[in-house]
């Protein structure tokens, strides 16, 4: 009888798990540090085997070992260097350094620089956020022009742990305890799988140097707090600290995983077109807050907002603003519309007009878009396009008496947008057509009519 290996249950998760992001079973003892990253590059398909790769090179131990792995692995890949002048001397110094060291390993070095104080204080972020900021567009800049696959950075399992706990102190929800994804579009993280001790031996095994930033030994920034301070703490208490960190965010990732299948259909259920979402499906929901979380948060909208909107559900007409939306409670939807610059109201040289004699194979369409009126009637009118004011009444085509026009839009369903939008055409002071909608029961077409003033409009057209 042939020997069975049997996997306890635990020993399975971490083996058929694809999306494991520390691959507890590639971490064995036996394998060096080359054979742990091909494994974790093979498992999470991270790089294609043949695949055009920019790698990020600081001159930091860690990506000075993620170039040495990715050479190793039989990949060719080119290099940039980020000098964001905020150093000095030691900027300077580690510019040259990775300069000799892709000289010597003959491999291909963009250098690029950045007047990074500048860039925060015009884009009013913090020198850490115009860093980032300034690398990774400089990355995907230099991806298209270069035509590459990916871009490789440096990031080890401590960066993965320190960002979960800055990201808990700050606030965070389950997507900020997921940590550093491997792969984020373009930019993998091939060192994911590996602990700083790893990376230091390496390179040391090796005799490769490499540089360090002063200021990650300087705990004035909340990152280096919780690499010097807070992280050392949590080890005294559990000497195991950082292994169930990372059994925590492996959890939270499959947690993660579920949750945004469940969300996403809900969410998808929720659109009732290209920017309206049904109240009902979203109250239906386990967790109406999420639901709208995962609808609004990416339009601008922060947390308070959404709290507010979820609390004032049913209050038609409340508006509530982000930097780039605005959203109206219209009945059963929310609507939701890019804010823009506002154009100026349209006018009358903006609508198509024809004149054409009154006869009895005219056909006239009676859908909005089309008004009809007695061209000799408004001869000596002044005819002019506005937008609705409070107030504004007229005498809709077939009815004896006024109506108020915001009227006629509620009875329409329109959202606060769409009256906002709409838009009304004067004989001197006189409503003759409700643009787009309907005609006035003035200067109609009658059989005494001789020419007829047509106007036509795409506004409100579907």
């Amino acid at each position: 009888m042939k020997s069975e290996k049997f996997f306890s249950s635990s020993e399975k998760s971490a083996f058929f798990c694809k999306e494991n992001l520390n691959f507890a079973w590639i971490k064995h003892r036996e394998m060096n540090v080359q054979e742990q990253v091909g494994r974790y590059i093979e498992g999470l398909r991270l790089l294609p085997r043949s695949g055009r790769l920019l790698v990020a090179v600081s001159g930091g131990a860690d990506s000075v070992c993620l170039l040495h792995v990715l050479l190793e692995l039989g990949y060719a890949p080119e290099c940039v260097h980020c000098n964001f002048h905020l150093r000095g001397e030691e900027s300077l110094r580690d510019e040259a350094f990775v300069s000799e060291l892709c000289q010597r390993l003959g491999v291909r070095l963009h250098v690029r620089h950045f007047d990074t104080k500048t860039y925060a204080e015009e884009h009013h972020v913090g020198i850490e956020m115009a860093a980032r900021q300034l690398r990774y567009a400089a990355f995907e800049d230099l991806r298209k022009e270069r035509r590459l696959d990916a871009v490789c950075v440096g990031h080890h399992r401590e960066d993965n742990i320190e960002t979960v706990l800055l990201n808990l102190v700050r606030g965070t929800g389950l997507r900020g305890l997921c940590g550093i994804q491997p792969r984020q579009g373009h930019v993998v993280r091939p060192l994911l799988c590996l602990s700083k001790a790893q990376i230091l031996d390496y390179l040391k095994e090796r005799g490769e140097a490499f540089v360090t930033d002063s200021t990650n030994l300087v705990d004035d920034v909340a990152r280096n707090r919780i690499r010097l301070d807070v992280l050392p703490l949590l080890r005294t208490i559990n000497a195991a600290a950082d292994e169930n960190i990372l059994t925590c965010i492996e959890n939270l990732n499959e947690a993660h995983a579920l949750y945004r299948r469940a969300v996403d259909d809900v969410c998808a259920a929720a659109l009732d077109g290209p920017s309206e979402l049904d109240i009902a499906t979203i109250l239906r929901s386990p967790s109406p807050m999420a639901v709208l979380h995962e609808l609004l948060s990416p339009l601008g909208f922060n947390r308070s907002q959404i709290k507010d909107i979820l609390n004032s559900i049913e209050r038609t007409g409340k508006t509530f603003s982000s930097p780039s939306h605005r959203l109206v409670i219209n009945r059963e939807q929310l609507v939701i519309e890019e804010c823009r610059q506002k154009p100026s109201a349209i006018g009358f040289s903006d609508i198509q007009q024809t004149i054409v004699p009154n006869a009895p194979e005219l056909i006239f369409e009676r859908d909005g878009r089309n008004a009809y009126f007695d061209a000799d009637l408004l001869a000596d009118k002044v005819l002019t396009v506005r937008a609705v004011k409070p107030g504004d009444r007229f005498r809709p085509f077939g009815m004896k008496g006024t109506k108020l026009v915001s009227d006629m839009l509620t009875d329409q369903k329109l959202s606060r947008f769409e009256k906002e939008k709409q838009r009304v055409l004067c004989a001197d002071n006189e409503i003759i057509w409700l643009i787009g909608r309907r005609a006035a029961d003035c200067y109609k077409v009658t059989p005494e009519t001789q020419r007829v003033l047509w106007l036509r409009t795409n506004m409100n057209e579907a």
